[in-house]
């Protein structure tokens, strides 16, 4: 019979723990890390990279004799930093990329020093077999409402009211750091790892009462450089739809506030030209004319009549969208309080709650 280790601790069991610890090196954990864990590596970047190529290109004795030396450096000084302050019966879990040497070594100085510490069991790959797993078990548990509606509807703002109200929202774009468009890159922001993004996403989906509608917006397969995992792109197609229709105008007027940062930066003429493809040289070349002339209004108007609304509609229908004509919500401002409105009668729907038109800022059309 094999005997049982104590020193390892399973994914289930995280929870248990005060503290959890990566000993991964930094880019490591910046690709993806279990949420809530802070990072201590036992080698950094530079380090792993000297001690893999003496492990290659001299030995492996070569390799361990001064990897032992900088990972015994490198955690006297994480218990100096950052665990000095911890009382005897602090638990920490500690984990590395498969629940080996880094994590072992980190684990047992640790236990030496009469912390009652556990590393993870199968390191890092655990916990991202675990996420993926998750990932396709919980989506077919909740009940989706997918907000639908053309660019420049506010679909974003509303899921945002929505939370504020109380409300189950998993706001996909804001996880992903993108508003989901080919201009939909936010200014000095990069999109976080695949990796990172399902990890996100996975936490989110674990807040979430299965007993209570969760809303999403009608997104597609990619966000940016992101694929969306494939049960919750399951779970928007086959959730109960519900339509956001708003004036062109008020549209227009709504996207000049929101995209403001994009509109007045370097950033619009080269984006415009991504467009070349679906719209043509010369609708392009006259987008960068109203650009250069500063005439926003037109240039939104424009996208949206020439570019999105067209889109919108064709992805409407190749995605089957929902089998039964879906309510139609009507917005008559998409001002701060309209979409606050807006809000409170799409829930009151859901709710079965009699539906009511907050200051005549919105309509329900069953």
């Amino acid at each position: 019979m094999t005997a049982i280790n104590h020193t390892f601790a399973t994914v289930a069991e995280r929870g248990e723990f005060d503290t959890i610890i990566d000993v991964r090196s930094p880019s490591e954990f910046a690709l993806d890390h279990i949420p809530g864990a802070i990072n201590c590596p036992v080698l950094d970047d530079e380090e792993r990279i000297r001690v893999g190529t003496l492990y290659k290109q001299e030995s492996p004795f070569a390799a361990r004799k001064v990897g032992a030396a900088l990972v015994a450096r490198n955690i006297a000084r994480h218990i100096e930093v950052h665990f000095s302050q911890h009382p005897k019966n602090w638990k920490p879990l500690v984990y590395c990329w498969r629940g080996g040497q880094r994590s072992g070594a980190m684990t047992h100085i640790l236990r030496e020093v009469g912390w009652p510490a556990k590393r993870l069991q199968g390191g890092y790959k655990s916990w991202r077999h675990y996420v993926m797993e998750q990932l396709q078990q919980i989506p077919p548990t909740l009940a989706f409402r997918v907000v639908a509606g053309p660019t420049g509807s506010a679909k974003t703002r509303i899921l945002e009211a929505l939370q504020r109200q109380g409300h189950q929202v998993l706001n996909l774009e804001a996880l992903a750091a993108h508003k989901g468009s080919v201009l939909g890159a936010l200014p000095g922001r990069s999109q976080p790892s695949q990796k990172w993004f399902e990890t996100c996403v996975y936490a989110r989906l674990t807040e979430f009462n299965g007993e209570h509608p969760v809303y999403v917006e009608s997104e597609s397969r990619t966000l940016g450089s992101l694929r969306l995992p494939q049960a919750v792109f399951e779970g928007i197609q086959n959730g109960s739809w519900l339509l956001v229709q708003a004036d062109r105008a008020e549209r227009v007027q709504f996207l000049l506030s929101d995209y403001a940062y994009f509109l007045e930066g370097a950033e619009v003429l080269p984006l415009l030209s991504r467009l070349t493809e679906l719209c043509g040289n010369e609708l392009v070349a006259r987008w960068r004319m109203l650009v250069q002339t500063r005439d926003f209004a037109t240039l939104v108007d424009e996208l949206l009549t020439q570019h999105y609304d067209r889109h919108y509609t064709r992805s409407l229908h190749r995605s089957g969208g929902p089998e039964n004509a879906p309510p139609v919500f009507v917005a008559q401002t998409l001002s701060p309080s309209g979409i606050d409105a807006l809000a409170r009668t799409i829930a009151q729907a859901y709710t079965g709650e009699k539906l009511e038109v907050a200051h005549e800022a919105a309509g329900y059309t069953p």
